[in-house]
């Protein structure tokens, strides 16, 4: 597959600009978008068709609520982002967020597209983690690489 590098949207280049410096620390994926834990307390949004929200951790889990959420799994949520703040890619035993196995301190955002999918490629200081997506199914996957 051919990927060509995509110019980010005003927004984009903000909100990247506002990770930059920031950890991944962990991730969950929820409708149509993944949703990253970033140490200095933020949730970064990045859905399917590569547009970006960042707002405040607890703040943007709490607005997570609808049918597909319900007030027990937004709990859960709450909770495992707690963990994630206090003990960092480390925490334990959690069902929703899935940790950050590679050291990710944010140097770098790139955007790619091939066709209708995307191709979101983070760099960090000691790892990768690279998001494709698809609009046309909804589709997010997420790799890691040291």
């Amino acid at each position: 597959m051919s990927w060509t590098e995509l110019e980010t949207s005003t927004y984009q280049h903000h909100v990247i600009k506002h990770v930059l410096g920031a950890t991944v620390l962990g991730w969950f994926i929820a409708e149509d978008a993944v949703h990253f834990v970033l140490d200095v307390g933020l949730l970064w949004t990045v859905y399917v068709n590569a547009e970006m929200n960042l707002m405040a951790l607890f703040v943007a889990i709490e607005d997570l609520e609808s049918d597909e959420l319900p007030r027990s799994v937004i709990d859960e949520l709450m909770n495992e982002a707690q963990a994630l703040i206090d003990q960092g890619r480390e925490a334990g035993g959690l069902k929703r967020f899935t940790a950050a196995s590679v050291g990710c301190l944010v140097d770098e955002v790139n955007l790619f597209s091939a066709d209708s999918q995307r191709r979101i490629v983070i760099h960090g200081e000691t790892g990768t983690i690279e998001i494709r997506t698809c609009p046309d199914d909804g589709l997010i996957n997420i790799s890691e690489a040291a």
